[in-house]
Protein backbone atom coordinates (compact mmCIF):
# COMPACT_ATOMS: atom_id res chain seq x y z
CA UNK A 1 0.00 0.00 0.00
CA UNK A 2 1.50 3.58 -1.30
CA UNK A 3 0.44 6.13 1.33
CA UNK A 4 0.34 9.65 -0.15
CA UNK A 5 0.11 12.75 0.96
CA UNK A 6 -0.94 15.78 -1.74
CA UNK A 7 -0.62 19.59 -0.95
CA UNK A 8 -2.47 21.57 -3.80
CA UNK A 9 -4.56 24.81 -3.12
CA UNK A 10 -7.04 24.25 -5.33
CA UNK A 11 -9.96 22.50 -3.94
CA UNK A 12 -11.61 21.20 -6.91
CA UNK A 13 -8.20 19.58 -8.07
CA UNK A 14 -7.10 18.57 -4.35
CA UNK A 15 -10.21 16.23 -4.19
CA UNK A 16 -10.08 14.80 -7.80
CA UNK A 17 -6.71 13.72 -6.98
CA UNK A 18 -7.69 12.49 -3.90
CA UNK A 19 -10.59 9.93 -5.49
CA UNK A 20 -8.41 9.03 -8.19
CA UNK A 21 -5.86 8.23 -5.43
CA UNK A 22 -7.96 6.83 -2.95
CA UNK A 23 -10.05 5.26 -5.39
CA UNK A 24 -7.20 3.10 -6.61
CA UNK A 25 -5.94 -0.35 -5.31
CA UNK A 26 -2.75 -0.29 -3.82
CA UNK A 27 -2.90 3.71 -2.82
CA UNK A 28 -4.14 5.19 -0.16
CA UNK A 29 -3.90 8.79 0.66
CA UNK A 30 -3.41 9.57 4.26
CA UNK A 31 -4.77 13.23 4.02
CA UNK A 32 -4.63 16.51 1.62
CA UNK A 33 -3.64 20.32 2.49
CA UNK A 34 -4.26 23.96 0.58
CA UNK A 35 -0.54 24.61 1.17
CA UNK A 36 2.70 23.44 3.20
CA UNK A 37 2.15 26.08 6.36
CA UNK A 38 2.40 23.14 8.81
CA UNK A 39 4.23 20.48 6.43
CA UNK A 40 7.04 19.67 8.91
CA UNK A 41 4.40 18.61 11.51
CA UNK A 42 2.39 16.22 8.87
CA UNK A 43 4.86 14.62 7.48
CA UNK A 44 6.70 13.80 10.83
CA UNK A 45 2.98 12.69 11.75
CA UNK A 46 1.25 10.87 8.68
CA UNK A 47 4.59 9.22 7.55
CA UNK A 48 3.70 9.35 3.81
CA UNK A 49 5.49 7.19 1.40
CA UNK A 50 5.22 9.93 -1.40
CA UNK A 51 4.52 13.62 -1.21
CA UNK A 52 2.11 15.02 -4.63
CA UNK A 53 3.37 18.62 -3.94
CA UNK A 54 1.73 21.74 -5.95
CA UNK A 55 4.12 24.28 -6.85
CA UNK A 56 1.99 27.59 -6.87
CA UNK A 57 0.33 27.62 -3.29
CA UNK A 58 -0.48 30.66 -0.91
CA UNK A 59 1.57 31.01 2.45
CA UNK A 60 3.79 28.55 2.08
CA UNK A 61 4.70 27.65 -1.41
CA UNK A 62 5.29 23.97 -2.46
CA UNK A 63 9.04 24.98 -3.26
CA UNK A 64 9.69 25.91 0.19
CA UNK A 65 7.99 23.02 2.16
CA UNK A 66 10.20 20.73 -0.11
CA UNK A 67 13.01 22.59 1.94
CA UNK A 68 11.46 22.36 4.98
CA UNK A 69 10.86 18.42 4.22
CA UNK A 70 14.47 17.69 3.26
CA UNK A 71 16.04 19.68 6.48
CA UNK A 72 14.11 16.36 8.00
CA UNK A 73 13.29 13.95 5.89
CA UNK A 74 15.70 12.53 2.81
CA UNK A 75 13.88 9.41 2.51
CA UNK A 76 10.30 10.36 1.54
CA UNK A 77 9.76 10.42 -2.25
CA UNK A 78 8.49 14.31 -3.41
CA UNK A 79 6.84 14.15 -6.59
CA UNK A 80 6.36 18.33 -8.00
CA UNK A 81 3.08 18.23 -9.77
CA UNK A 82 2.19 21.45 -11.25
CA UNK A 83 1.60 23.79 -14.46
CA UNK A 84 4.82 25.37 -14.75
CA UNK A 85 7.65 23.53 -16.75
CA UNK A 86 9.91 26.63 -16.94
CA UNK A 87 13.98 26.38 -16.60
CA UNK A 88 13.86 28.04 -13.08
CA UNK A 89 11.31 26.05 -11.12
CA UNK A 90 12.29 22.74 -12.70
CA UNK A 91 16.09 23.45 -11.47
CA UNK A 92 14.89 24.17 -8.04
CA UNK A 93 12.81 21.78 -7.52
CA UNK A 94 15.29 19.18 -8.07
CA UNK A 95 18.24 20.91 -6.65
CA UNK A 96 16.43 21.56 -3.19
CA UNK A 97 15.68 17.39 -3.31
CA UNK A 98 12.30 16.66 -5.62
CA UNK A 99 12.37 13.01 -6.75
CA UNK A 100 10.50 13.90 -9.84
CA UNK A 101 8.44 16.78 -11.90
CA UNK A 102 5.32 16.25 -13.54
CA UNK A 103 2.92 18.13 -14.98
CA UNK A 104 -1.05 18.43 -13.97
CA UNK A 105 -2.02 18.01 -17.46
CA UNK A 106 -0.54 14.13 -16.74
CA UNK A 107 -3.24 11.25 -17.49
CA UNK A 108 -4.89 10.07 -14.34
CA UNK A 109 -3.50 6.55 -15.41
CA UNK A 110 0.05 7.82 -15.63
CA UNK A 111 -0.26 9.62 -12.79
CA UNK A 112 -0.54 6.82 -10.87
CA UNK A 113 2.45 5.03 -12.41
CA UNK A 114 4.68 7.82 -11.87
CA UNK A 115 3.02 7.41 -7.94
CA UNK A 116 4.17 4.09 -8.12
CA UNK A 117 7.67 4.56 -9.64
CA UNK A 118 8.54 7.07 -6.94
CA UNK A 119 7.31 4.95 -3.94
CA UNK A 120 9.88 2.32 -5.63
CA UNK A 121 12.71 4.46 -5.60
CA UNK A 122 12.47 6.20 -9.00
CA UNK A 123 12.71 9.64 -10.26
CA UNK A 124 9.64 9.88 -12.62
CA UNK A 125 9.49 13.05 -14.96
CA UNK A 126 6.73 14.27 -17.85
CA UNK A 127 9.11 14.15 -21.22
CA UNK A 128 8.78 17.67 -21.71
CA UNK A 129 10.62 18.57 -18.36
CA UNK A 130 13.11 15.38 -18.88
CA UNK A 131 14.31 16.89 -21.93
CA UNK A 132 14.88 20.44 -20.51
CA UNK A 133 16.74 19.20 -17.54
CA UNK A 134 18.95 17.13 -19.74
CA UNK A 135 19.84 20.19 -21.85
CA UNK A 136 20.22 22.02 -18.87
CA UNK A 137 22.75 19.80 -17.49
CA UNK A 138 24.67 19.59 -20.64
CA UNK A 139 25.39 23.54 -20.54
CA UNK A 140 27.15 22.62 -17.19
CA UNK A 141 30.83 22.98 -17.19
CA UNK A 142 32.23 19.56 -16.32
CA UNK A 143 34.76 20.50 -13.65
CA UNK A 144 38.22 18.91 -13.73
CA UNK A 145 38.38 17.27 -10.58
CA UNK A 146 35.35 14.43 -10.50
CA UNK A 147 36.54 11.29 -8.70
CA UNK A 148 34.24 12.02 -5.41
CA UNK A 149 36.37 8.99 -4.22
CA UNK A 150 33.09 6.71 -4.82
CA UNK A 151 34.07 2.57 -3.96
CA UNK A 152 33.60 0.37 -6.85
CA UNK A 153 29.86 -0.94 -5.22
CA UNK A 154 28.94 2.56 -5.15
CA UNK A 155 29.69 2.92 -8.62
CA UNK A 156 28.05 0.03 -9.32
CA UNK A 157 24.78 1.14 -7.32
CA UNK A 158 24.72 4.66 -8.70
CA UNK A 159 25.06 3.20 -12.67
CA UNK A 160 22.14 1.42 -11.65
CA UNK A 161 20.32 4.45 -10.75
CA UNK A 162 21.67 5.98 -13.69
CA UNK A 163 19.88 3.12 -15.37
CA UNK A 164 16.48 3.81 -14.07
CA UNK A 165 16.26 0.63 -11.41
CA UNK A 166 14.45 0.99 -8.59
CA UNK A 167 15.37 0.51 -5.21
CA UNK A 168 14.29 -3.41 -5.21
CA UNK A 169 16.00 -3.96 -8.62
CA UNK A 170 19.56 -3.28 -7.36
CA UNK A 171 19.19 -5.59 -4.46
CA UNK A 172 18.34 -8.26 -6.53
CA UNK A 173 20.96 -7.80 -9.40
CA UNK A 174 23.71 -7.42 -7.03
CA UNK A 175 22.17 -9.78 -4.77
CA UNK A 176 22.14 -7.69 -1.40
CA UNK A 177 19.12 -6.87 1.04
CA UNK A 178 17.47 -3.55 0.37
CA UNK A 179 18.78 -2.45 3.44
CA UNK A 180 22.08 -2.41 2.12
CA UNK A 181 21.25 -1.02 -1.16
CA UNK A 182 19.75 1.98 1.21
CA UNK A 183 22.95 2.41 2.96
CA UNK A 184 25.31 2.83 -0.37
CA UNK A 185 22.64 5.10 -1.54
CA UNK A 186 23.02 7.37 1.64
CA UNK A 187 27.10 7.37 1.13
CA UNK A 188 26.62 8.10 -2.69
CA UNK A 189 24.29 10.93 -1.70
CA UNK A 190 26.90 12.04 1.05
CA UNK A 191 29.68 11.74 -1.54
CA UNK A 192 28.84 13.48 -4.51
CA UNK A 193 26.76 16.38 -2.04
CA UNK A 194 23.09 15.92 -2.86
CA UNK A 195 20.08 15.29 -1.31
CA UNK A 196 17.98 13.07 -4.32
CA UNK A 197 18.00 10.00 -7.20
CA UNK A 198 17.19 13.00 -9.41
CA UNK A 199 20.56 14.77 -8.28
CA UNK A 200 22.83 11.93 -8.06
CA UNK A 201 21.49 10.73 -11.86
CA UNK A 202 21.82 13.72 -12.92
CA UNK A 203 25.73 14.67 -11.84
CA UNK A 204 26.41 11.28 -12.59
CA UNK A 205 25.98 12.06 -16.20
CA UNK A 206 27.07 15.86 -15.99
CA UNK A 207 30.23 14.51 -14.06
CA UNK A 208 30.18 11.29 -16.13
CA UNK A 209 31.20 9.30 -13.16
CA UNK A 210 30.00 6.18 -14.17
Amino acid sequence: MIKVLIYEDNPQLREGLSMLIDGSEGFRVLASFKNCSNIAYEVGSYKPDVILMDIDMPGVNGLEGLKIVRQQNTEVSILMLTVFDDNKNIFEALQSGANGYILKKTPPAKLLEYIQEAATGGAPMTASVAAQVLKMFSLIPIPGDNNYHLSEREKQVLQFLVKGYSYKMIAAEMFIAMDTVRSHIKKIYEKLHVNSKSEAVAKAFRDRIV
